[in-house]
């Protein structure tokens, strides 16, 4: 099989709906894996990724993440990922630990700028400058200003962990996921234990780079407009100096339960918070199934998509708890998995809101969904589908979490990405009068004893005890150094910080890539506008690509809107959409708007005037 720059074609196919050319590629002397996304797109999206899940929730993956952007081979400053931002056009630079991978994206409209960050962004991840420093520094150290002080944790991750240990809705978050995977990795802690992040050595952070982060363990993928040739090129100029090594072990099926488990946790309360929380949780069947995928989420959002879904309304109007809790339908994993619950609830009431899920979910899957809720919620998900619209995501990033969910686990990188065949295939199954949604809700619900009761009471003590546990485990390392080791500590404590005050060296600022006025573009782009009237109201037509979704913005005048209202009109926006309309209550309205819209939201501008000449904008 020809080689085109060190690269072989597995596969190559049209994807319509997103109007690309995808094309699978494998590197033949290392093994790492391409998924190349070519479109119109000037958007252009670039990310490596690796499987790192931990055998332990020491963080090491989440530190390793944190401790390459801290310098390389080619760019050896402190902070490179800082000093490209000063520099760059960049539309996302960031990194990303997950339970199972650890990803490295970027994204750029300007094609310089956009190889520049991958040049970057390749050289810190396969050659990054990793010492002891940049674990204390980035993970965790024993910490103290002078022999005589008393020890202390420090470190970005320790110290970022324990504030997510504090949070009640992230330990319920993480507690639903382990309570379901206590046998493979996703029943520990990637981004680490603040108890079990001091357990981590220098040798283990080592060794998981050497093990992890090298193109037999990669996912590399592109996405835009760029010159598809060109990315296998970089691609092989950086991988060329490595050998084929061992890929990165993929993460296990969790065996399934036999029974249902409970889990009763104590979370760090303030004085006065008496309130629980809880979630009921159901491991579902692995994600790569185009089908049943895209069947989980349009039954997720029948189930608790608007505020008047059958499951979400039993919740809220329950009286049991303030709020909804729970991750939904949660797919980046290799198994799915699909969490519901509730907070701000009394002590001692979750198994009568556990019940009421179930007996919600009886009802429905025996009565079947009713048809206003289903038109909904397939309408809904198809716009989602169509639209991409992924906030600050590019939309090029969001394909590329897609792909990894098969594509990490050894399956076809484009079994998620095409959506009109699924979906064709789903609705007609519906019109022929197939209960699907109640067959899985008795199936992958009802009728599956894997899953898990997750319980968090309040224990005004706990934040108290735990710091007393941090101390007198200190203290006893403390009393197992001796008198030059504390002033070792000491001087390593001063020298860390002299380090990070230090200024980088002129000469190694000056090799961080930097866009010259002759990379941009001379002229702003243009986007297409015609002029119209539309019963006497000027209107805007913009002519562009929207995968076959009109949008519609109106604006109103609020110039005869006093002043002393004003702040009362973003509560009207929200009252015109919540409380129904003199023919339609609210459950009616919010249904309409689901099964004929992609969704109506509200926004408020208010630009303050003052008398006199303006100064241009």
């Amino acid at each position: 099989m020809t080689l085109v720059y060190g690269f072989r074609k597995l596969a190559e196919q049209d994807i319509p709906e997103i109007r690309t050319r995808a094309r699978v590629y494998e590197h033949a002397a290392t093994g790492a894996r391409l998924l190349s996304l070519t479109n119109q797109d000037e958007n252009k999206v670039f990310g490596v990724t690796f499987r790192t899940p931990p055998r332990d929730s020491t963080g090491v993956a989440h530190i390793l993440e944190h401790s390459v952007l801290c310098g390389s081979r080619k760019y050896p400053v402190k902070e490179p990922f800082v000093e490209l931002l000063k520099g760059s056009l960049q539309t996302f630079l960031n990194a990303l630990t997950f339970p199972d991978k650890t990803s490295y994206p970027v994204a750029s409209t300007n094609t310089q700028d956009f190889y520049n960050l991958i040049d970057v962004y390749l050289d810190a991840v396969f050659h990054p400058r990793l010492t002891e420093n940049t674990l204390r520094q980035e993970g965790w150290r024993y910490d103290l200003k002078k022999a005589a002080d008393p020890l202390q944790f420090k470190g970005v991750v320790y110290n970022e962990m324990k504030g997510a240990y504090s949070s009640p809705d992230n330990q319920l978050y993480e507690l639903s996921q382990h309570a379901l995977f206590p046998d493979v990795t996703y029943g520990l802690d990637s981004g680490g234990d603040p108890e079990k992040i001091p357990d981590l050595t220098f040798e283990d952070f080592m060794a998981f780079h050497k093990a992890h982060y090298n193109p037999s363990n990669a996912f590399a993928y592109f996405y835009g407009d760029d010159d598809p040739d060109e990315r296998l090129r970089i691609l092989d100029e950086c991988f060329s100096e490595f050998e084929r090594a061992r890929p990165g072990h993929l993460v296990g099926l969790q065996k399934p339960f036999a029974a249902p488990v409970r889990v009763e946790k104590p979370y760090a309360a303030g004085p006065g918070d008496q309130k629980s929380m809880f979630t009921l949780n159901f491991c579902l069947p692995e994600a790569a199934d185009p089908d049943l995928s895209l069947a989980m989420e349009v039954l997720e959002h029948i189930l608790i998509g608007l505020p008047s879904s059958p499951l979400r309304k039993a919740l809220t109007d329950s009286g049991l708890g303030e709020d909804i809790a729970g991750a939904g339908l949660e797919t980046d994993l290799r198994q799915m998995y699909f969490s519901v619950g509730l907070k701000g609830m009394a002590r001692g009431t979750a198994d009568q809101a556990a019940d009421l899920v179930l007996a919600t979910l009886e009802s429905i899957a025996k009565d079947g969904v009713p048809a206003g809720d289903l038109e909904a919620a397939l309408n809904s998900v198809e716009f989602d589908l169509r639209e991409n619209n992924t906030g600050s995501f590019p939309r090029g990033l969001s394909l590329m979490f897609v792909a990894l969910t098969s594509w990490l686990h050894d399956g076809d990188p484009l079994a998620l990405v095409p959506f009109e065949k699924p979906l064709s295939d789903l609705k007609a199954r519906l019109a022929q009068g197939e209960p699907v949604f109640e067959g899985l809700i008795r199936r992958h619900f009802l009728d599956n004893p894997h899953r898990a009761l997750v319980i968090l009471d309040p224990d005004q003590g706990l934040a108290e005890r735990r710091e007393a546990a941090e101390r007198k485990r200190l203290d006893k390392a403390a009393a197992a150094l001796s008198a030059k080791e504390l002033k070792d500590l000491a001087r390593q404590a001063k020298e860390l910080e002299k380090l990070q005050e230090a200024p980088d060296r002129p000469e190694d600022l000056a090799k961080i890539p930097r866009l010259r006025l002759s990379d941009l573009p001379p002229k702003n782009t243009l986007i297409p506008r015609t002029d119209l009237t539309l019963k006497d109201t000027p209107a805007l037509f913009h002519d562009l690509f929207t995968n076959g979704i009109l949008y519609l913005d109106l604006g109103l005048d609020l110039s005869a809107v006093p002043d002393r209202l004003l702040p009362y009109v973003p509560l009207l926006g929200r009252a015109l959409l919540e409380t129904g309309t003199k023919d339609l209550d609210f459950v009616t309205l919010t249904q309409r708007i689901a099964q004929k819209t992609g969704g109506i939201a509200p926004q408020t501008f208010v630009t303050p005037a003052r008398p006199g000449p303006q100064p241009a904008a």
